[in-house]
């Protein structure tokens, strides 16, 4: 059976994600299982324009291919049973995995993890947010950096059953302010490797051609000229960022 063309062929809603702040809906188109976003769904927010964040996620799709890392499934808009919105192919996580997690503060692995906070949980005890020391991670990452990605919370990292990591729900990226808000700060002060400063690169190159005529239909002027600064700043530093500003460092909920 040939594959359904994901633009026009009919997309049937099958169930819906309720614990999305925005109306978020399982569906499919023939045979592919995808997430629908409509903008119709959209909450207002008082920091990022109205009926913009659909555009946002596509946005982030294009600037994760750019960058080559795989990290944002494939997502697009087009028309559905609620009207035009988001729509991105669904990823099945390994249940068994968590790239993030809360363990007892006195019991933080020595290796092959960061410690990002310690805190008390509802009952008292102290916890520790930890992430998962990879490659796939530290990409993921640098790549919220350069989106300005508000929302990198727990959940919103799939872990794979092959240790592929991907990352969704990205309609809070790209504000010309910054507003950084995630659970990978484990990197803090370390220097990018030569493939991170190569992916800064490719996506700063791709802004002066191909990829920033894709962004100007989703994206404002500003905010594409504040990608560009965000590359150009990060890839002068060299190295993963302290919290800055008078924004949280991480998101909350945490997952």
């Amino acid at each position: 059976m040939p594959a359904p063309d994901l633009v026009t062929a009919e997309l049937t809603l099958t169930g819906r994600i309720t614990t999305a702040s925005n109306a978020t809906f399982l569906g499919s188109i023939g045979n592919v299982a995808v997430v629908y976003k409509p903008i119709a769904g959209e909450s207002p927010l008082w920091d990022f324009p109205h009926s913009t964040l659909a555009h946002r996620e596509v946005a982030a799709y294009l600037v994760s291919q750019v960058f080559g890392w795989d990290v944002v499934p494939r997502t697009w808009l087009r028309d559905g049973p609620l009207g035009k919105g988001m729509v991105q192919l669904w990823q099945e996580s390994d249940p068994d995995q968590n790239a993030v997690d809360l363990v007892a503060a006195d019991d933080v692995p020595e290796t092959g993890w960061k410690q990002v906070l310690e805190g008390q949980d509802e009952n008292g005890r102290m916890v520790a947010l930890v992430h998962e020391d990879s490659p796939a991670l530290r990409r993921m990452a640098v790549f919220d950096m350069v989106v300005n990605n508000a929302d990198r919370k727990g959940n919103h990292i799939l872990a794979m059953t092959d240790g592929h990591r991907h990352g969704v729900d990205h309609g809070l990226t790209f504000h010309r302010d910054h507003k950084l808000r995630t659970v990978l700060w484990g990197w803090m002060g370390d220097d990018l490797t030569i493939e991170e400063r190569d992916g800064i690169d490719r996506v700063s190159e791709g802004l002066d051609d191909e990829l920033g005529r894709n962004l100007a239909d989703l994206l404002s002027a500003e905010e594409i000229a504040s990608l560009a600064a965000r590359c150009a700043r990060l890839r002068s530093a060299g190295r993963f960022p302290a919290p800055s500003g008078e924004m949280p460092a991480v998101p909350w909920p945490l997952f």
